[in-house]
């Protein structure tokens, strides 16, 4: 005669049922668990991501600190902006500021995954224009955290024929630990060149 599950025992096996779909599935919403995929990503940019980017090297905060202290690289932030809340009366004055790393460019919309072609020339192009046409130029590309923007514009990058192309996945948030933002303004060439019906 089988004996009764307690409720200590059901649970257990509850959540050692749950560990082994995880691992089963490889766990790809999970922090760690995230596959490169093999173009630019197109889903929704804010999520778990790789580890990762081939061709690129990814940058804790220290790292970037030093990078930047010892190379001057250029600095790409391609967070978005900031919506107008619905709720908002179109009559009250909407004055976002957006927070940056020292220096750097803000490209809004820039990490966007379209294959648009317009689109991709514009960055192509704004980027070469900021790193003089250098291939060498050491870029960092960076957003916030869980941000798949930043991780798309590097791998553009990387395309483009980029040689020193950094990742700085812990983005505004984590630079925020170590030192102190600045307020920045969305780079008014790119303002111009970017397709109109790509988020700013």
């Amino acid at each position: 005669m089988r004996r009764p599950i307690s409720a200590t025992e059901s649970a257990a096996r509850c959540v050692a049922t749950v560990a082994l779909a995880l691992l089963l599935t490889g766990a790809a919403d999970s922090p760690g668990h995230v596959p490169e995929p093999d173009g630019l990503w197109q889903g929704v940019m804010r999520g778990y991501t790789p580890n990762s980017v081939k061709g690129a090297r990814v940058l804790d905060t220290a790292e970037a600190v030093r990078l930047i202290e010892e190379k001057t690289p250029v600095l790409l932030d391609v967070g978005p902006a900031d919506k107008r809340p619905a709720s908002m009366s179109q009559t009250t004055p909407w004055m976002p500021a957006h927070r940056s790393i020292p220096g750097a460019v803000w490209m809004p919309g820039g990490g966007s995954g379209t294959p648009d072609a317009q689109f991709s020339e514009s960055f192509r192009s704004r980027v070469a224009a900021l790193t003089g046409g250098d291939v060498e130029r050491p870029i960092i590309t960076f957003c916030h955290p869980e941000c798949w923007g930043s991780w798309n514009a590097a791998k553009r990058l990387v395309g483009f024929g980029y040689k020193e192309v950094y990742w700085y996945p812990d983005g505004l948030e984590g630079w925020q630990t170590e030192r102190e933002p600045v307020t920045v303004t969305p780079d008014p060439v790119w303002a111009l060149a970017a397709p109109a019906d790509q988020p700013k």
